[in-house]
């Protein structure tokens, strides 16, 4: 039997994460075909499929699914053992990235960071998934690289640091035929409203401090994203809820205004997360650094 190589493993975890050789291709900055060849041998070398073409991808076999955490021990004996030789130049680099983030994460501080990436990593990529009860597994798995956002859920193993601060408005028409330039308590409690549930945005606080004040909110619409919120408040009388920071951002999108709340809603606080595992990974480390120049940077704190 032949040994194993280490670019097959490389493969095996990339397709294990990825679903797509093409895309493990892609990561790994390998060809297709090279890709293949790799799986091929693998697939030889175990005497298993190891990954069967689904309509969701390649799904790992059962073998592959016992064999998984033993190559990414193998994976992370041998990152820990070149630690702090490894060099990442953002100038030259040829790798993508996938960043787990909100719905309003993608609106308001992706378009900013890929702006900053066209002149500093050209030959950086960002993918981007919405953040989900999956997150913090994907982000063991290595499948996901960073996740931005609001994820108070994540157990021990992951490393977090504060980008910003964040609060809420609430938006309104502006030519709303009842809301003024103020919002009273009565008016919010009178209004009809939508209400967005979105993972990883902290919009859970509002709906438990308005249960904690006994307030009362006609709920005539639920939504499960924010990137169509502006347009349904503009073209309605509906009020909704939103961190501030997409409230401003709307605002000059359409005919929309931003209203403080009539009542003391908290502050959160939104974050990048990573795991542990790959604290020491250098691409990853200036990713982090990045994120946190452009976006004020905070304190990181350690795994938990």
């Amino acid at each position: 039997m032949a040994q194993l190589d280490l670019e097959w493993l490389l493969v095996f975890d990339e397709v294990y994460k990825t679903a797509n050789v093409s895309s493990a291709a892609e990561r790994l900055g390998i060809s297709q075909s090279a890709a293949s060849t790799a799986l091929a041998r693998l697939r030889t070398h175990f005497g298993d499929k190891l990954f069967v073409r689904t309509s969701r991808g390649m799904e790992p076999t059962p073998y592959a699914r016992q064999t998984q955490p033993l190559v990414l021990d193998i994976l992370d004996r041998l990152n820990r053992a070149k630690g702090g030789r490894a060099v990442f130049d953002p100038a030259t680099a040829e790798r993508s990235f996938r960043i787990c983030m909100t719905d309003i994460s993608e609106v308001v501080l992706l378009p900013g960071l890929l702006d900053h990436l066209r002149h500093v990593a050209p030959g950086v990529r960002i993918e981007t998934e919405i953040i989900s009860t999956e997150s913090g597994r994907r982000l063991e798995d290595g499948a996901v690289d960073l996740a931005v956002g609001f994820m108070p859920q994540l157990e021990a193993g992951f490393y977090q640091q504060t980008l910003f601060m964040q609060n809420f408005v609430c938006l309104a028409a502006r030519n709303h035929p009842r809301v003024g330039e103020r919002l009273t308590r009565k008016r919010f409690e009178a209004e009809a409203h939508a209400v967005v549930a979105s993972s990883g945005t902290g919009h859970a606080i509002v709906d438990k401090t308005i249960a904690r004040l006994g307030l009362r909110r006609h709920v005539v619409t639920r939504l499960s994203s924010f990137l169509s919120v502006a347009r349904i408040v503009a073209h309605t009388e509906l009020l909704v809820v939103v961190p501030r920071i997409l409230g401003q951002v709307l605002a000059t999108q359409e005919p929309v205004q931003l209203l403080e709340p009539p009542f003391e809603l908290p502050s959160y606080a939104v974050k990048q997360h990573w795991h542990e595992r790959f604290h020491a990974d250098a691409g990853n480390a200036w990713l982090r650094r990045t994120l946190a120049q452009l976006f004020n940077e905070g304190e990181a704190a350690g795994p938990a």
